[in-house]
C-alpha cells in the first residue's frame, strides 16, 4: 500500500533540541540586517497559531497529526532563536517593529494556513539561508535545524491548501513584500558581496512567492557549516 504524503512528510522528521549558545563573528556588514531578521521570530508563534486554527476548521483528516507536529516545532524555533538573541543581544526598535509586523499578520484576513504557507516560504526561506551564509557558527547550526523542518513545513501546508483549493490574496503578498523590505533596509544593492546585497534576498523572496523556487539559494545546500571542533560544547544542539 502505498503511503499518503502526509505520511512520508511525518517520517522525514528528525529530533533535535536547541541549546544556549554564545556569540562568534558574524560576516562584516551584516549584523544590523541579522538582527532585525531575528526580530521577525516573533511570528514563529503565530504561525504555529494560524495552523492550530486551521485544525479547529476544515482541514484534512489525514494531515492533523502532521500539523499538530509542526505546531510543536514553531515553539522549538522560538526557543532556539531566542537563545540566539540572548547571545547577540537585541536591537530594541528593531524587536518593536517586528511585533508590529506580526501584528499585521495575525490581523490578515486571509486564511491561517495561506498566511503559515506565505510566511514560511517567502519570507523564513530567504531569511534562513540569510543567517547560514553571513551568521556566526551558533545561527548557521539553527538555521540549518529550523530549515530541515521547515521544508517539511512548507510541503505540508502546500498539500492543504491544494486540497482546500486556498490562494494567497494580493494584500497578503503587499504584507510579504512589506516584511521582507523591512528586514533588508540596512543593506546596499548592487554590493561586492551577494549576501549583503538586497536585491538578491528580494528577488529569491520574490521567486520563492511566485514560482515556489530560488535558484540563486541552490548553494544553501553547500553553504559553509561549521565543524564539530569550531563549537564550544555549548553551542552544538541536542539530537535524538
Amino acid at each position: 500500500m502505498r503511503k499518503h504524503p502526509y505520511d512520508k512528510l511525518l517520517e522525514r522528521k528528525r529530533k533535535w533540541t536547541p541549546v544556549q549558545g554564545t556569540k562568534g563573528t558574524f560576516r562584516d556588514g551584516s549584523e544590523e540586517t541579522i538582527k532585525r531578521a531575528l526580530a521577525i521570530r516573533h511570528m514563529e508563534l503565530p504561525v504555529g497559531e494560524f495552523v492550530t486554527e486551521a485544525l479547529e476548521k476544515s482541514v484534512p483528516d489525514n494531515a492533523r497529526k502532521l500539523l499538530e507536529s509542526n505546531v510543536k516545532d514553531e515553539i522549538k524555533h522560538d526557543i532556539a532563536l531566542q537563545y540566539i538573541v540572548n547571545a547577540i543581544g537585541a536591537d530594541e526598535t528593531a524587536e518593536k517593529e517586528g511585533k508590529l509586523l506580526r501584528d499585521a499578520w495575525i490581523e490578515h484576513p486571509d486564511h491561517t494556513i495561506t498566511k503559515a504557507l506565505v510566511a514560511e516560504r517567502a519570507i523564513f526561506f530567504v531569511l534562513l539561508p540569510m543567517f547560514r551564509f553571513n551568521g556566526d557558527a551558533a545561527l548557521r547550526t539553527v538555521s540549518a535545524d529550523i530549515s530541515r523542518d521547515e521544508q517539511i513545513h512548507v510541503g505540508t501546508n502546500s498539500l492543504v491548501c491544494a486540497e482546500l483549493g486556498l490562494s494567497p490574496s494580493p494584500s497578503l503578498d503587499k504584507l510579504r513584500k512589506a516584511t521582507i523590505n523591512w528586514v533588508l533596509q540596512p543593506l546596499g544593492i548592487n554590493t561586492t558581496c551577494k549576501y549583503l546585497d538586497k536585491k538578491f534576498w528580494q528577488d529569491a523572496s520574490d521567486r520563492l512567492m511566485y514560482e515556489g523556487r530560488a535558484p540563486e539559494l541552490i548553494s544553501t545546500k553547500t553553504a559553509r557549516m561549521p565543524a564539530f571542533f569550531e563549537h564550544a560544547n555549548t553551542n552544538l544542539p541536542q539530537y535524538a
